[in-house]
């Protein structure tokens, strides 16, 4: 079939539009791994982008104005934007219910913080269909449907179930759990069922593909597994569905580029001018229990305790992104951050020399690129991670090849960094110490050649890599042969209460 469009599904559209407290409205780039990944591929190969537009004010918008925005959106982003409108109630059990207290705790191994509710998965089902028909109603028989993450995984069958035939691709960005995990989940089967809805099913490792490979054989026995290697086949009664392993990855080049901007060279000079004589170790996250953050602090103040020599001489700078705080077990996590930040700062602090300096608050990206290429040290240890792109931008930052990154074993990008990472298990608080007193006593030779090997990988393997081995599977052609689409959008400017927020993802 040829294809003449690609098509991008996924919870949220790649801009965020809110209302500030004055009530004017404005538009701010999304954030997340999967803006950054697909962002560059969609406008330099035009395509369009369907999701939820995020929740938009305690008032209802002029649908006329919204449209003005989408098209300013469209504008900025340079694909077309079409959006999924849900309701408070939907927002509440399909987003923050069945997606974020179900299926992100289960896949991350952490079944006893999922709370069942079977209203969850009504309108989780129930949303699902509305993004299908969204899907339908906006794409031809000819275009590609690139369906993302845990949000959507019945997009596919209830497209079929319509009887609307389309090319589809699903890729899912967080780890898929091992068998033993997964059966615990009330809605297993339908989940599988819909798995093997789409053309291709793609995960970030082979672990991740291994998990879901015997979940099938044990679940769903009038399903065949055929073939070895990096693609395998799953016939069903209904069809053949491929299988494989994607890592995603980075714009390395635009990375590189911009960490070597004038702008970035002096944001980092003020930043090394203010921690001065000292090792700089890096750790950012998004607020979450899957990122391991107290245990990270911990290792960290073992490290202090048993290695004197680091006194004075390392600053830990542990970024914290601001997320779901008017969830409580989050915003418990923030508190018990802030009490170990503080406690260790107490208990170690100097004269000239305060341990760990907190960051509560999203960074714009030169402030992020300028962390990146400051700190010699980037401290990456979440409990279980789908892949982890910090990492990634972290090396393709390091364009002096003089950082070193201590990385989760448990985080997907640790298979392709494993030969240049120190890899750690986050749980070892002991262990984790002591990769910090080896990165801080690491030869420069040796941070050469470590960073060096990791930024030909990440390189190599960048963003358009990941992109054209999800095409070269599903469709049997690479990036290059979707056509350059000019996006033809209205010339007129929005509203002028409509403002463009300047911060970056």
């Amino acid at each position: 079939m040829e294809t003449s469009r690609l098509t991008v599904v996924s919870n949220r559209l790649a801009i965020a539009v809110g209302q500030e407290e004055s009530g004017q409205w404005t538009i701010k780039p999304g954030s997340g791994g999967l803006v950054t990944a697909l962002g560059p591929v969609l406008r330099d190969r035009g395509g369009q982008w369907i999701g939820w537009i995020g929740a938009i004010g305690q008032h209802p918008m002029d649908e006329g104005f919204l449209d003005d925005l989408l098209d300013h959106g469209s504008r900025e982003t340079g694909y077309a934007l079409k959006p999924v409108h849900l309701t408070a109630e939907e927002i509440q059990k399909y987003y923050h219910g069945f997606s974020n207290e179900i299926l992100w705790p289960l896949f991350h191994d952490l079944p006893t913080r999922c709370n069942f509710d079977p209203s969850y998965w009504q309108v989780y089902e129930r949303v699902n269909a509305k993004f299908a028909q969204t899907v339908a109603a906006n794409t031809g028989t000819g275009d590609y449907v690139w369906v993302h993450d845990y949000h959507l995984i019945m997009v596919a069958h209830y497209l079929k179930t319509v009887g609307v035939e389309r090319q589809t691709g699903f890729f899912l960005h967080i780890p898929f759990p091992p068998l033993d995990g997964f059966i615990k989940l009330p809605w297993r089967f339908q989940i599988l069922h819909a798995l093997l809805r789409y053309d291709l099913v793609g995960f970030q490792t082979m672990r991740d593909r291994r998990n879901f490979m015997d979940c099938v054989r044990m679940l769903m026995p009038k399903t065949r597994v055929v073939g070895q290697g990096h693609i395998v086949r799953c016939l069903t009664p209904e069809q053949e569905v491929l299988v494989g392993a994607f890592p995603i990855s980075i714009d390395f080049r635009q990375f590189a580029e911009i960490a070597a901007s004038q702008e970035v060279q002096d944001q980092a000079w003020i930043i090394h001018a203010n921690l001065p004589e000292r090792q700089l170790i890096l750790g950012i996250d998004r607020l979450d229990y899957t990122k391991g953050i107290p245990l990270r602090l911990k290792a960290f103040a073992n490290a202090l305790e048993r290695y004197p020599e680091l006194r004075g001489k390392v600053t830990l700078i542990q970024v914290v992104v601001p997320s779901r705080e008017e969830v409580p077990e989050y915003e418990a996590l923030k508190r018990e951050i802030e009490r170990l930040v503080g406690e260790i700062n107490g208990r170690f602090s100097q004269v000239e020399w305060t341990p760990i300096h907190y960051i509560y608050r999203p960074l714009s990206r030169v402030e992020l690129l300028a962390y990146y290429r400051t700190c010699e040290i980037a401290l990456i240890t979440p409990l279980k991670d789908g892949m982890n792109l910090v990492a990634k931008e972290f090396c393709a930052c390091s364009i002096e090849n003089n950082g070193v990154l201590i990385l989760s074993e448990f985080a997907g990008a640790a298979a392709q960094l494993q030969n240049g990472a120190l890899l750690v298990n986050p749980f070892d608080i002991v262990g984790v110490a002591d990769a910090i007193r080896r990165a801080y006593s690491m030869d420069e030779n040796s941070r050469r050649s470590r960073m060096a090997r990791m930024r030909r990988s990440i390189q190599r393997h960048d963003i358009f890599h990941w992109v054209n081995a999800f095409f070269r599977a599903g469709l049997h052609k690479d990036l290059n042969q979707f056509p350059r689409v000019e996006l033809f959008l209205p010339t007129a400017e929005p509203s002028a209460s409509c403002s463009i927020a300047d911060e970056e993802p």
